[in-house]
């Protein structure tokens, strides 16, 4: 074990097979498959670079950046497959997110034709497609604000439409993420905000009567 080549392997080795049974015991660590591919990505919280090894039962291959989504694009490269990236930024003053229509108390399936114009004719910037079994609009619409771009999203479909599209395809959304107007966190309100604006109305409270909920709770009227 002398030779640092053997130490080195040795180490990473043994790396991998302890993150093997801590995935198996725990559900650590990242997974993402494919083609038979199956892919582990960790960070180094020394160096700040991410790590992915790939192994599809004939060989293993491993290549480091500086996210897990770049990490595990070069081992699916380096596999032969083709690799998935994260789309850019879009450009300043847009906004990508997704719209659902899962109302309260039942929805359509996807293909049902009470979205046959919509589908046809979706707002631009619009693209729709199916989210867990529900219609929905993947956007990227111009805005000051991430929920200024939903809102005008929003009313454009109402009023053409006449449907609430009251979900913006978060699964989870009381978590909270302190990351900008414009972020994950503005994802969770505009969320809240849109499931109260359809719910709301069906127990008898209007739109006035949220915003002024809003209002004197949030302290702006006293």
């Amino acid at each position: 074990m002398s030779d640092p080549v053997d130490a080195a392997q040795f180490a990473f080795e043994l790396g991998w097979r302890l993150r093997g049974l801590d995935a198996a015991v725990g559900g650590g660590g990242r997974r993402r498959k494919g083609a038979g591919l199956s892919v582990r990505a960790w960070l180094d919280p020394d160096v700040g670079l991410w790590t992915a090894v790939g192994d599809d039962g004939e060989r293993r291959e491993a290549r480091t950046a500086g996210s897990a989504d770049e990490a595990t694009a070069l081992v699916h490269e380096a596999f032969g497959l083709t690799a998935w990236r994260p789309q850019p930024p879009p450009p300043a003053g847009w906004h990508r997110f997704t719209l659902v229509h899962r109302p309260v108390d039942d929805y359509p399936a996807p293909d049902d034709p009470c979205y046959a114009a919509l589908r046809a004719r979706p707002p631009g910037g619009c693209v729709p497609e199916e989210a867990d079994g529900c219609f929905a609009l993947r956007c990227e619409r111009p805005g000051a604000r991430l929920l200024d771009a939903v809102a005008a999203t929003c009313a454009e479909i109402r009023d053409g439409y006449g449907l609430l599209m009251a979900d913006l395809a978060l699964a989870r959304p009381e978590e909270w993420s302190a990351d900008g107007s414009d972020g994950w966190g503005a994802e969770a309100v505009g969320q809240l905000l849109l499931m109260a604006a359809e719910r709301g109305p069906k127990l008898g409270y209007s739109v006035e009567d949220l915003a002024g909920f809003l209002r004197v709770a949030a302290g702006a009227e006293r």
